[in-house]
């Protein structure tokens, strides 16, 4: 039954090769996309590159509060013990602290902040949940490179993610420069499906969250998606937010400078679109990596001032 519904067949054996997307990328049809927040040039931009960089989305007072409870969380003398918290390898650093929105009041009432749920809701012209949550702390000096990938690919072999009806947004709560390990995409990449070779091991999660083995592409398939637009790296200022596509292929590389590299990381799921048995012979990967029973329909709030108001009151 699964291999029927399966439209994005990807490892178990499987040679690796590009297959076109069979999804649309924006599903909000045009007299709707005002509901996105966006003008009209940058949802043709996230269309066809599959990705896009708003500044300034996010006020200093508001980025000092995320950054305070950033800290708060690396600190808690508690948080080390927790399932949800990922160390950098070697260093023992905290890398990064999943389903933040579950742990962190200040980070659930972002992640329903309309300046966020609101663009997700319009991009996939459904009601959404929040299907990974996470802070990345990228630490300085030890902080280590992501290797290229779409998230796509993982979220529907390990996951069970039917279509491509989901994105990411990226709240960068520090200076992202080209020298700390930004965020590198490859624009277009979302058009095509990168079909990945090798079997997926059991409890691959515990592996793949601090260095990714399987659900990587090859070399040439790399190569021939950098050949269509090459590569950008998503330089940004704090308070800004990087929305990617989630098969749009990115990675990152080591930060060996003194600055940190962190950012609040929320994937919008539509909510026709959650998750099934994995496509793979494995057992679903545990509820605060990829959510499978506990699922809350965002209700998007608006208003910055009530909204800054909230945040002081917690």
């Amino acid at each position: 039954m699964i291999a029927a519904q399966d439209k994005y067949p990807s490892r178990a054996g499987r040679a690796a090769c590009l297959m076109p997307r069979l999804d649309p990328v924006v599903y909000a049809p045009g007299p709707q996309r005002q509901l996105t927040n966006l003008s009209d040039g940058q949802v043709a931009q996230y269309e066809r590159d599959g990705y896009l960089v708003l500044h300034d989305v996010f006020s200093a007072g508001e980025v000092q509060c995320f950054k305070d409870e950033l800290e708060r969380l690396r600190r808690d003398p508690g948080m080390q013990a927790r399932d949800e918290v990922i160390t950098e390898p070697g260093s023992g650093d905290i890398r990064s602290i999943f389903r933040v929105h579950g742990i962190s009041e200040v980070f659930r009432q972002l992640a329903s902040d309309e300046r966020l749920a609101g663009i997700a809701q319009g991009l996939l012209d459904d009601d959404v949940y929040i299907h990974q949550s996470r802070l990345n702390y990228k630490p300085g000096f030890r902080g280590k490179e992501f290797y290229w990938h779409s998230d796509f690919e993982t979220w529907h072999v390990e996951d069970g993610m039917p279509a491509m009806r989901a994105l990411s947004m990226s709240i960068t709560l520090t200076e992202n420069t080209l020298h700390n390990g930004p965020l590198m995409l490859m624009p277009g990449s979302h058009k095509s499906y990168a079909v990945c070779t090798g079997e997926t091991p059991a409890n691959h999660f515990r592996e793949s969250l601090k260095k990714q083995e399987y659900g990587v592409p090859e070399d040439d398939l790399l190569e021939q998606l950098t050949g269509r637009k090459g590569i950008v790296s998503a330089v940004a200022k704090p308070g800004s937010v990087i929305i990617f596509d989630c098969n749009t292929m990115h990675g990152s590389s080591s930060n060996i400078t003194p600055d940190p590299r962190s950012n609040a990381f929320f994937v919008y799921n539509a909510i026709s679109n959650r998750v099934v048995q994995p496509f793979c012979d494995q057992s679903p990967r545990p509820e605060y990596i990829a959510a499978r029973e506990h699922i809350e329909v965002i209700k998007a709030h608006t208003g910055p001032e009530n909204y800054r108001g909230e945040l002081q009151a917690v």
